[in-house]
């Protein structure tokens, strides 16, 4: 498996570096802190792929918030997508709450989708979303993004949160896959 990991970061093309991502969570966390100051809001990091932009952006924000996590998963390492599993709920209660979900990429829209609907049935009485990525798709998105970082083509990426097959979450940078994906 290695190798094929070693194979797959050597041949990758880098779509943003790192300075371009950095730029775009600061342009992120501005929008952010704009609108949901005195809110008091929770946030949800969707794990595992929202670990690096929700600590990313977690240290922008300027106004009194919790934090919690939520793991729903159609990858589970794969690199195609199939039915919705809930690994994690959060354990602060949702009601009344405004609600922050933090994503590492907008892609199908289905577990995004599906998590917010879930923090609505909890009672939440606001939930915004905020992914680093929204992949360009030829189709209509169940939802979207309150905060984008970035807009990028529809291929297979990694790097910033995002994984192939459990591996390169934590590159430094954006990259797109060619072949093997």
């Amino acid at each position: 498996m290695l190798k094929e990991i070693q194979h797959i970061q050597a041949t990758a093309d880098l779509l943003y570096s790192e300075q371009q991502v950095e730029a775009a969570l600061d342009k992120m966390a501005f929008a952010i802190n704009d609108l949901l100051v005195g809110s008091n809001p929770l946030v949800l990091c969707v794990m595992n792929g929202g670990i690096v932009a929700a600590g990313k952006l977690l240290m922008r924000l300027t106004f009194p918030l919790m934090i919690d996590a939520i793991n729903a998963s159609r990858y589970q390492n794969q690199t195609s997508g199939g039915a919705i599993e809930w690994v994690l709920k959060p354990g602060t209660p949702l009601t009344d709450k405004t609600i922050l979900i933090i994503d590492d990429i907008l892609d199908e829209g289905i577990t995004l989708a599906a998590i917010k609907e879930y923090c609505l049935e909890q009672g939440a009485t606001a939930v915004y979303c905020a992914v680093l990525v929204d992949k360009l798709l030829d189709h209509e998105k169940p939802i979207r993004a309150d905060f984008v970082g970035l807009q990028i083509e529809n291929r297979y990426l990694f790097g910033y949160g995002m994984d192939y097959k459990g591996y390169l979450r934590n590159v430094p940078g954006i990259y797109a896959c060619n072949g093997g994906a």
